[in-house]
């Protein structure tokens, strides 16, 4: 009987304070399986990197990517933090120095070709001679790798395109999958010629894994809390008698004695990268999630002037400290860490209105928020620029709002993503200002 041991990660997206020690864990199991003469195998499934991150940001992932290479990852595919949260050019040189494969069957460059630093598929050979193919897919965020200059595909035309001829090469398929929970199951139902799909993207967890119809489903979670293990054992006959996942909790790993020094150091770095100094400021901009300040107002006024709408809001929350004295780009980054860009809208007056009712509603002004891009706390009031707030009525651009009239409105991408203001913006065509980040645009302004 053959034993094959695959670990993975996924969605550790830059919390690199976890990392020393899933790293030694890892280099210890690799030891192991290799005295024991069974195969062992890496795999990422996707948002390794974020730009929250001081290291991260600084290098465009590409020491993300050395961490990768330290800890012999055998393949990764790409989530949507590399793909879409990442300049078109930064992509395309991410992986140049990488140590391992970039499985992804379903992006390809403007002119119908696969890049060069990615393949859709690739197949290993264990000891014994077992051939297991492995394929990697992500999110399908059509329009925003549209506007990067990328072509992203269906995932699930892709795995057609590519299962059967796969199947035919190989003993063992397995997915790798940054598509959400509810799509790999779908995988399962459709390609029923999958045996395992490591998951990703939704940061479900499955401590035991889950098994559908014959296929093991992994998952480890977010933020390298879980580095997941599947076990596979193989008949002679090179078919599969037992498949079995398990789950390590990191607080579960032993500790490294130098783990926080090395955790500092990610930081350190990445702040000496961004000293690049911005602006100096005469009188400091203080920040505060439900008051209006000099900060918020710049920020929401950059926002509308940089995205050339009529009127423009942004949540307060977006900014999590004050500038004061020397500004640098790791200031900028440490108050506004999130890789949101702006988005405008085109509504009518009376939809308009409908929005600044709902944005001046408290409860959503302390509602919490995890994920869509937001690296915050809670949301925060609304501040406004072009609107203005008159005993009489309210006014754009200094002229009272008509009900029929149409009007642009730049706000934060994350309002299109979610589930706020549900009556007016999911209906809406939006047009994504891409690849600037609000800190891009918020030192744009600091800078004009």
């Amino acid at each position: 009987m053959e034993r094959i041991h695959i670990y993975h990660s996924n969605d550790v997206h830059s919390h690199l304070e976890h990392w020393p020690r899933i790293q030694d864990f890892l280099q210890q199991k690799r030891a192991q399986y290799e005295a024991a003469e069974e195969d062992f195998f890496l795999f990422d499934i996707g948002d390794f990197i974020d730009r929250w991150h001081p290291l991260t940001d600084a290098t465009m992932g590409k020491a993300n990517v050395n961490l990768l290479n330290e800890s012999c990852y055998t393949a990764i595919t790409i989530g949507n933090n590399e793909g879409i949260n990442l300049p078109h050019e930064s992509l395309n040189h991410l992986y140049k120095e990488a140590q391992f494969d970039v499985l992804l069957a379903n992006l390809y460059q403007q002119d119908g070709q696969l890049p060069d630093w990615a393949k859709p598929y690739t197949i290993y050979h264990t000891k014994k001679g077992t051939k297991i193919g492995v394929i990697g897919l992500t999110a399908p965020f059509v329009q925003l790798y549209e506007l990067l200059g990328w072509i992203c595909t269906d995932p699930f035309s892709e795995m057609e395109k590519w299962i059967h001829q796969l199947k035919t090469e190989v003993d063992i398929v397995i997915l790798l999958s940054h598509l959400g929970i509810q799509d790999d199951e779908r995988m399962v139902q459709m390609f029923p010629d999958i045996d395992v799909i490591i998951g990703a993207h939704t940061h479900h967890v499955f401590p035991d894994g889950k098994l559908i119809n014959g296929t093991l489903l992994g998952a480890a979670g977010k933020f390298g809390y879980y580095l997941g293990q599947i076990t596979l054992e193989v008949n002679q006959d090179k078919t599969i008698a037992s498949k079995v996942a398990t789950l390590y909790e990191y607080n579960s790993l032993p500790p490294l004695a130098d783990e926080v020094e090395k955790v500092q150091l990610f930081i350190n770095t990445g702040k000496e990268l961004l000293q690049e100094q911005v602006i100096t400021l005469k009188h400091p901009l203080e920040s505060h999630p439900f008051q209006e300040t000099e900060l918020s107002m710049l920020l929401c006024q950059a926002v509308r002037e940089w995205c050339k709408a009529d009127c423009a809001m942004v949540n307060a929350g977006l900014l999590l400290g004050p500038l004061l004295g020397k500004v640098t780009l790791y200031d900028l980054l440490t108050i506004c860490p999130h890789p949101i860009n702006p988005c405008v809208v085109e509504v009518t007056g009376a939809e308009l209105l409908k929005l600044i009712q709902e944005s001046k509603n408290e409860t959503l002004h302390h509602k919490q928020i995890k994920g869509l891009g937001f690296r915050g706390d809670v949301l925060g009031i609304f501040v406004y620029d072009g609107i203005q707030f008159q005993t009489d009525g309210i006014y754009i651009a200094n002229e009272e709002l008509v009900l029929s009239k149409m009007y642009t409105l730049a706000l934060p991408d994350m309002f299109t993503f979610g589930h706020f203001f549900k009556d007016v913006l999911p209906i809406k065509e939006k047009k994504y200002l891409l690849p600037e980040f609000l800190r891009d645009i918020l030192r744009w302004k600091l800078e004009n």
